[in-house]
C-alpha cells in the first residue's frame, strides 16, 4: 500500500499563515517547520503574553514570525487576526480531561464557541484553508473535552457543506497522545522519577495511540496538502501500553532501587472521564474510510466517489489501541530514546 503523496508543499512557500494556540508545543513545532517554507508571515495568536515573550526571547527576532495576544473566544479578535492571511492552522484548546469536566462550559466556550468564531471569521476573510486540530478522544467521548472536540470537528465539515458564497477549505486532523508536548502525562512521570517520588499511574493496562511533535506536524502539512473540504486526516499510531510506558521510563530516568518496579509506582484509578483504550475511527467512519500505509482520510460524506492519490478502501475494522498489538518494552524504550524530554515547568498541567 503506498504511502501518502506530498508533491505539493512547496505550495507553502510566500502563504501567510496563522496558527492559533502559538505558542503550544504544536503552535511553535509547526510555527519552526513553516519556517523552512519561507513564508511571508506566520502569525503566533495565543492568550498569554508570557509565552509568547518566552518564545521570543528563545527564538531571537524573526522578522517574518510576529506575535499576537488575544482569544479564540473573541470573535473581532479573531476577525481582525486573520486579515490577509492565506492558511490557519486551529490549535487552540482547552485538553486536559479533568479540567474540562470540572469546568466544562469553559470547554464549551473555547473548544466549540472559539472552533465556530474561527470558521466564522476565516470565511468572512477570504482565507484559503482552515484545519483544525482534533484528538482521538473525539471518537465514542465520556468526557466533556472529547464531546467539544466531536463538536467542533461537526462545525468544520458542516461549515466545509454549507458554505454558501466562501471558498474556504476546511479539514481536520486527529492526534493521539504527542509524546513531549507541554502537559503530556509523561513528562509529569518524568519529574516525579527525577524527584525520587512515586509515579502516580491511573491504569497499569491502559492503551494509547501515540505520536511524536514531528508526526503530528507532518500529518498537519499532509492534510493541508491534499485537503478536499470537509475530509479528516488520521495517522495509523503504534499503541503502547501504560504500564509498559511507566518500566520504560523508570528504567531512562528513576533513581537506583533495591526495591521492585511498583516501588516506584502508585495507581490511583481511573479519573473522571478516562477510557481504557481509545479508537481512531468509529464503527460508521471505518466503513468509508480510505487509507494509505501510513494514515486514514474521511471523505466529505457528499462526495459519492472520493478520490485522494493512492488511497485505497479500508477493510471496515474499526481501528482501536484495545484490538491493535502493543509495543514491547523494547519497542517502548526506543520510541522514547528518540525523543527529548525537557524538564517540566510549574505551570504544566497533565494528561493521558
Amino acid at each position: 500500500m503506498p504511502s501518502t503523496p506530498s508533491n505539493g508543499l512547496q505550495s507553502f512557500q510566500g502563504k501567510s499563515f496563522l496558527i492559533t494556540g502559538g505558542t503550544g508545543t504544536m503552535g511553535q513545532a509547526l510555527a519552526l517547520r513553516l519556517l523552512q517554507y519561507q513564508p511571508r508571515v506566520i502569525r503566533l495568536f495565543s492568550r498569554d503574553e508570557h509565552k509568547q515573550y518566552v518564545m521570543k526571547q528563545r527564538l531571537g527576532d524573526i522578522p517574518n514570525l510576529r506575535y499576537l495576544i488575544g482569544d479564540v473566544r473573541d470573535y473581532e479578535r479573531v476577525s481582525r487576526a486573520v486579515e490577509g492571511i492565506d492558511i490557519v492552522i486551529h490549535t487552540a484548546a482547552l485538553k486536559h480531561v479533568p479540567a474540562c469536566e470540572y469546568n466544562p462550559f469553559e470547554a464549551v466556550q473555547t473548544n466549540v464557541i472559539g472552533t465556530q468564531n474561527v470558521i466564522l471569521a476565516c470565511q468572512r476573510q477570504g482565507v484559503q484553508q482552515v484545519l483544525f486540530t482534533s484528538s482521538d478522544k473525539a471518537i465514542a467521548p465520556p468526557n466533556t473535552m472529547g464531546a467539544t472536540k466531536l463538536l467542533a470537528e461537526r462545525l468544520m465539515i458542516a461549515a466545509a457543506y454549507a458554505h454558501g458564497s466562501s471558498r474556504t477549505t476546511l479539514c481536520s486532523v486527529r492526534f493521539g497522545n504527542v509524546l513531549g508536548s507541554r502537559g503530556s502525562a509523561f513528562l509529569q512521570f518524568i519529574r516525579d522519577l527525577r524527584a525520587g517520588r512515586p509515579v502516580q499511574v491511573t491504569d497499569m493496562d491502559m492503551t494509547r495511540f501515540m505520536m511524536s511533535v514531528e508526526e503530528a506536524v507532518s500529518l498537519v502539512l499532509k492534510a493541508l496538502d491534499m485537503a478536499h473540504g470537509g475530509d479528516v486526516f488520521v495517522l495509523k499510531m503504534p499503541v503502547v501500553r501504560l504500564g509498559t510506558v511507566v518500566e520504560a521510563l523508570v528504567d531512562q530516568f528513576g533513581k537506583p532501587s533495591d526495591g521492585s518496579l511498583m516501588d516506584q509506582i502508585e495507581v490511583i484509578g481511573p479519573r473522571q472521564g478516562e477510557k481504557m483504550f481509545e479508537e481512531l475511527l468509529s464503527d460508521d467512519e471505518a466503513k468509508r474510510a480510505l487509507e494509505w500505509e501510513d494514515m486514514f482520510v474521511l471523505p466529505p460524506w457528499w462526495e459519492v466517489r472520493p478520490h485522494y492519490d493512492g488511497a485505497k478502501s479500508t477493510t471496515g475494522e474499526v481501528y482501536t489501541s484495545k484490538s491493535l498489538p502493543v509495543l514491547s518494552l523494547r519497542e517502548t524504550k526506543e520510541m522514547l530514546a528518540a525523543l527529548t524530554f525537557p524538564e517540566p515547568s510549574g505551570e504544566d498541567k497533565f494528561d493521558t
